[in-house]
């Protein structure tokens, strides 16, 4: 049976602002160093009509900036052969296809599969958006087949630029996103308050996440990392010194070396390294760590958390209102954009494809902070056309300047960064030749409008009704994770690495099912889930990761 959940709708809370992102300047740096030798280069040569194909390569510089460089190389990598496989399918459309309508289709579809993509892949910020705005605006550019290898080396080139210039700053600082992962868990341990301990343990299963990314090599570094991380989730350490370790992780500097936390067994530590090259510093007023013999690591792409063998086929499941909602929503905006007679309806497809969020609720707020940025953006546009005017160089720099004050935005809020967003993406329409100005800020206005009310549309339409669903299964593996971790608690010697990992794993299933049951309550039709068993798990899984946090072996902890 099937319930209506109708909510009040956010307004004033989805354009509140947020405190910056720690390394907004990193994103930003990155995708003007990018694009601008590309676009400097076509500029020298008077072929700025280019600059969308190396566009597509050098906005994959936005992407995986908190991944250890290993993963980051992959996951680059990877964007960089997606956007060229999405940017090769819209060109061999357009110069296929003779008609609009299907041009439309074949947009939305390719939006429903790269949000799939990247959600299924969890590539993101800035995930879907960028990619999908690449190939939908190629989608409706003239062209030929004979033009599309071409095209399609450009963008590869300017893509593999992109990651040079991700890449490079871990030959001066390669263990630099772990560093920063540790010292944020560090800092949150060291302000925890009673009614913060979740958002410290968030941050702590983070940081143990980025240090046993798939593909990392241990090393003296990351196991001196791992022992304050232990220190930050197992005692009680004053938090002047959790400050001080934080501190020491900034720079090039030796990260500082502490010993395991009194009564924790040395097998607890999960690090296996081999003593070669410069070790770890200790701190001034620390003993140096016990030199003891490095237990054996277990193989970080193990996942403690127990998982169905159909786990893939069920995230995919899980994602398929998400793509059915994407493919619905772009074909109606793209379809009403072309009814409505705008020249550029993938304008109208990308609003409708940024909009959809994890639930009903989200989207909304995404909606509207997209259409607040978009307005505010094209009166900004309409103040630098006067500028960019003057030459094609002040248009390439503006569109320099506009890409990094939307990285060095967006994070305080998306309509923030979407404010110069818009005229980014209108200023790159006029690489091929300059336009009327009002025409295209009309054209923008009525496809944000358009776009944000089909992409709406189709989230109510389409609804997750399976989110009660999930909610259950993410309860079930708390309960289990909770059952496993008692009962290595009531054991007297459990076996090395048992109790961390049983710790770590509980910890990950709370905090998936938080963030399960948040996404159900902000759905409008589902199948009601059971809430006084979920307000039980947590109460309970909570109870048990604090006793196991602890590391004292007490006997099972009984439900209430």
């Amino acid at each position: 049976m099937s319930s209506l959940h109708l909510r009040r709708l956010p307004l004033a809370q989805a354009l509140r602002l947020q405190g910056p992102s720690a390394i907004w300047f990193k994103p930003a740096l990155s995708v003007v160093v990018s694009a601008a030798p590309p676009n400097l280069l076509l500029l020298a040569l008077g072929r700025l009509d280019l600059a969308l194909y190396t566009m597509a390569g050098s906005l994959c510089a936005l992407y995986a900036h908190h991944r250890p460089y290993a993963a980051r190389a992959r996951v680059l990598a990877g964007v960089v052969l997606g956007m060229t496989a999405g940017l090769g399918v819209a060109l061999l459309t357009s110069a296929l296809t003779p008609g609009p309508v299907v041009l439309v289709i074949v947009g939305a579809l390719l939006a429903a599969a790269q949000k799939t993509a990247c959600e299924a892949t969890r590539v993101g910020p800035p995930g879907n958006v960028v990619v999908t705005f690449i190939s939908s605006a190629a989608l409706f550019v003239p062209q030929t087949p004979g033009q599309v290898p071409g095209h399609l080396a450009l963008a590869l080139a300017a893509g593999a630029w992109a990651w040079l210039v991700c890449m490079a700053p871990g030959a001066l600082r390669p263990h630099g996103p772990e560093r920063r992962a540790v010292a944020a868990a560090l800092r949150a341990a060291a302000t925890a308050q009673d009614d913060e301990h979740v958002r410290a343990r968030a941050a702590v299963h983070t940081a143990w996440q980025t240090l046993r990314t798939p593909g990392t090599r241990p090393d003296p570094t990351r196991r001196a990392l791992e022992h304050l991380l232990i220190h930050a989730e197992t005692t009680p350490v004053d938090a002047d010194r959790l400050r001080t370790w934080a501190r020491a992780l900034r720079g090039t500097g030796r990260v500082p070396e502490v010993p395991l936390p009194e009564g924790t067994d040395a097998h607890a530590d999960p690090a296996v390294t081999r003593r070669t090259g410069p070790q770890p510093q200790p701190l001034p007023g620390t003993a140096p760590a016990p030199r003891t013999a490095a237990p054996e690591r277990p193989d970080p792409r193990a996942d403690p958390r127990p998982r169905p063998a159909t786990e893939h086929r069920t995230r995919l499941h899980h994602l398929a209102p998400l793509a059915t909602r994407t493919a619905l929503g772009c074909t109606l905006a793209g379809l009403a954009a072309l009814a409505l007679g705008v020249g550029r309806p993938y304008w109208a497809l990308v609003t409708a494809a940024s909009l959809f969020q994890a639930n009903v609720t989200l989207t909304w707020s995404r909606g509207v902070q997209r259409v607040v940025g978009n307005l505010l953006g094209v009166l900004l546009f309409a103040a630098l056309t006067p500028l960019t005017r003057l030459h094609p160089a002040a248009l390439v720099v503006s569109v320099l300047a506009c890409s990094f004050g939307a990285e060095a935005l967006i994070a305080r809020n998306y309509w923030l960064g979407t404010v110069c967003v818009t005229p980014m993406a209108l200023l790159i329409t006029e690489f091929t030749h300059l336009q009327d100005p009002g025409v295209l800020i009309t054209q923008r206005v009525l496809d944000t409008l358009v776009g944000a009310l089909a992409g709406f549309a189709a989230a109510v339409v389409v609804t997750n009704r399976r989110m009660g669903d999930r909610v259950t299964d993410a309860i079930a593996t708390v309960e289990h994770a909770r059952a496993h971790t008692e009962h290595l608690l009531g054991r007297p010697a459990p076996a090395p690495h048992a109790l961390p990992e049983a710790r770590r794993a509980l910890a990950a299933a709370l905090a998936d099912l938080r963030a399960t049951a948040d996404t159900a309550q902000g759905e409008w039709w589902q199948r009601p889930f059971p809430a006084e068993r979920l307000a039980l798990a947590e109460r309970t899984g909570h109870r048990t990761l604090a006793a196991a946090v602890r590391h004292r072996g007490a006997a099972p902890l009984k439900q209430d």
